[in-house]
């Protein structure tokens, strides 16, 4: 036997990968592999649990976000409801013509298949055939050449096959070698950051109709990639790790059988047009439902005690996180968060949350009065026979009578619930009135009652539940905010105002979103017309159009400027005598002289001036800093704004520009610039 054959004789185990299945839209199976990292994992535990005798390993996968059982085979989500998906330890895979990628045989089928391959390469046997129940045969020819033939039994002909779709064989490959797929890298075990993410209205949240789930793992797909292209560096000093996004999704509890919204809207629905009626159902009552005051307590508990079940999984799973928590809302999602954020609770120096399920829990009436700062008024209380039950049936009226003042009769009608405070106005507060309700007989709603604003028509009055953390930044995204404040009757928000537990305030908007108000004009002084702050593009620089329009626009206005000046000088020629001098400044006056151009005179269109705009006040929302920020229209979306409407709205889920932003902004509080 010469040296050459005794060298393909040598048998060699495969390497095995681990691939996981995704049914697609069109319901077909879809196999991808799991990451670089994740693989020799699985194979390890594999391999442990089998010589060890375990009954059960389970690993967690994809940055911790799915739990892999191996005896199940199965894929189990973490954060969010999803069903199972299939795992399989692959070393066969098989592709047709018209296939885009290679199928992995099932793990059976791998053993078969492998055992007849090493018993070919011992014996340099490959006249091998393999038939399989199935129908079908593997024919192994040699080390590189391996095909499958599909026979299908005379029962199952619908039509005579031609002879060209019987004889078509298929490619059979042994491991991944000369196999183009590609096999992720894996993401950093380190999580920097975590963020929440709020849908909107219905239960699609963008142009192709994808969940919430769909959406946020595009989103954190796209700030892996951004860390990578431009983090490099500081993720290379071992400085960085990843963000983590979260889905929360409360549509799916809205509309579920607790409630039984669905079945009483559908009892009352029109028949007619009924698709129409059937996405307006979905969809539009959404934001009915969360102005009703039975519902909208549902949603913004469903939404709260969701963050704080999954904030609570999180730090479990990744016990050494000593990172910062942000929220990020979409349209109608930034407004719940936006009205949870701003009856969060602070109360001491230490900014100690104290939330009104919280206070039954003290030990004592004392020590409730101490939490809010009302101590010096415990004897007095006491003096008249008070706890904590009887100061909750006390008008504010009462507490005048008993000479406390102002200021902690306000607290002490906000720490029993018969006063809240108003948004965006501290220190103003609305009485809680009791109005007739009509209330059904559903066990997950409770009678709630509407709240009425010194200022305007107001918002549901409900008991907001308190986070569990106290966020770094809120991000809203094609957020209604600054509509619905205007609607609920506050023309301003006070310069001093932010938000009691969350320091940074961002309102990120397409130039064309329907839906997205700006929020700026209700803290900046009135008639500024200031506008607001472009979103660099993701490769660093303006998209070219805009350059393109910003440049004719310097031009158009350097030449009507030009114009103006030599029409000046032309009629200063042709008005004054050549001999004639102009006349001589009295004393104490100055002579005529043509108006300079001030350095904020080249503002036009209502914009300002950096001089002028060092002078704005833009509030606390963001510490004193701007937050509204609008990305820039793509070329083809500038032809026509009407069209791409509804798209602007739905755009922010795959916006790299967006990514970018809050990627910047959450690593910049960590000294870790772009």
């Amino acid at each position: 036997m010469s040296v050459e054959t005794s060298l393909q004789s040598v048998y060699e185990p495969v390497e095995h990968h681990w691939f996981h299945c995704e049914q697609q839209v069109d319901c077909k199976d879809s196999w991808f592999p799991f990451s670089r990292e994740d693989s020799p994992r699985l194979e390890e535990a594999h391999k442990y649990g089998e010589t060890r005798g375990v009954e059960e390993m389970v690993v967690a996968t994809e940055g911790r976000r799915f739990d892999v059982r191996l005896k199940e085979r199965r894929r189990y989500a973490v954060y969010w409801e999803q069903p199972p998906s299939e795992v399989r330890r692959c070393s066969w895979f098989h592709k047709g013509d018209k296939d885009i990628s290679y199928t992995p045989y099932p793990e059976h089928t791998s053993l078969i298949l492998e055992e007849a391959y090493m018993i070919s390469v011992t014996l340099n046997d490959w006249t091998r055939k393999l038939e399989f129940p199935t129908g079908e045969t593997v024919v192994l020819h040699s080390r590189m050449l391996m095909t499958q033939q599909q026979t299908i039994p005379s029962k199952y002909w619908i039509s005579f096959p031609s002879a060209s779709e019987q004889s078509r064989p298929r490619t059979v490959k042994r491991g991944l070698e000369g196999i183009s797929i590609e096999i992720p890298e894996g993401e950093p075990y380190q999580v920097d950051h975590l963020v929440f993410m709020v849908h909107g209205v219905g239960p699609a949240c963008d142009i192709q109709l994808r969940g919430v789930v769909q959406c946020v793992n595009d989103f954190r797909d796209a700030s892996l990639s951004l860390l990578s292209s431009h983090f490099k560096q500081s993720q290379d000093g071992a400085h960085m790790g990843r963000v983590e996004f979260i889905p929360i999704n409360w549509h799916r509890v809205l509309h579920g059988d607790a409630t039984g919204v669905d079945e009483d809207i559908q009892r009352i629905t029109l028949p007619s047009i009924s698709r129409l009626r059937q996405f307006s159902n979905d969809t539009v009552l959404d934001l009915f439902f969360y102005n009703s005051p039975t519902y909208c307590k549902t949603i913004i508990d469903t939404v709260a005690s969701e963050i704080n079940r999954l904030h609570s999984i999180f730090l479990q799973r990744h016990p050494q996180f000593t990172g910062a928590v942000s929220l990020t809302g979409h349209s109608l999602g930034s407004l719940i968060l936006f009205d949870l954020l701003t009856n969060q609770e602070i109360h001491n120096t230490d900014e100690k949350i104290v939330s009104s399920k919280q206070l039954t829990k003290c030990t004592s009436f004392e020590e409730t009065l101490r939490n809010f700062g009302l101590g010096k008024f415990f004897q007095m209380l006491t003096k008249e026979q008070m706890d904590l039950e009887s100061l909750t049936l006390c008008s504010e009226t009462d507490l005048k009578d008993l000479g406390i003042p102002l200021g902690p009769r306000k607290k002490i009608m906000c720490l029993t619930g018969t006063s809240q405070p108003v948004p965006g106005v501290p220190g103003v507060y609305s009485q809680v009135q009791e109005q007739p309700t009509l209330l059904s007989d559903a066990p997950s709603t409770s009678p709630v009652d509407y709240k009425y604003f010194d200022i305007g028509i107001g918002q549901v009055s409900i008991v907001y539940p308190q986070l569990a953390f106290q966020p770094q930044a809120f991000f809203a995204l094609g957020s209604p905010i600054g509509m619905f404040l205007t609607v609920r009757g506050l023309k301003r928000i006070d310069p001093k105002y932010s938000l009691p537990t969350c320091k940074s305030f961002y309102n990120i908007f397409h130039p064309f979103d329907p839906v997205a108000f700006r929020i700026e004009p209700m803290v900046v002084t009135p008639g500024v017309d200031l506008p607001p702050m472009l979103i660099p593009h993701h490769k660093g620089r303006k998209r070219m159009h805009l350059e393109l329009k910003d440049s004719l626009k310097r031009v158009s206005s350097d030449l009507l400027l030009s114009i103006s000046t030599l029409r000046g000088a032309w009629q200063t020629l042709t008005t004054l005598p050549v001999n004639t001098l102009p006349p001589v400044a009295s004393v104490g006056t100055t002579a005529a002289l043509p108006p300079q151009e001030s350095e904020g005179s080249r503002a036009q269109n209502g914009t300002v001036s950096p001089t002028e705009m060092k002078n704005i006040s833009f509030g606390m929302l963001n510490g004193g800093r701007r937050f509204d920020y609008v990305l820039q229209e793509k070329p083809l979306e500038s032809f026509n704004e009407y069209l791409f409407a509804i798209q602007s709205h739905l755009c922010y889920w795959d916006s790299e520009d967006t990514v970018l932003l809050l990627l910047r902004e959450i690593y910049e509080g960590k000294g870790i610039l772009l």
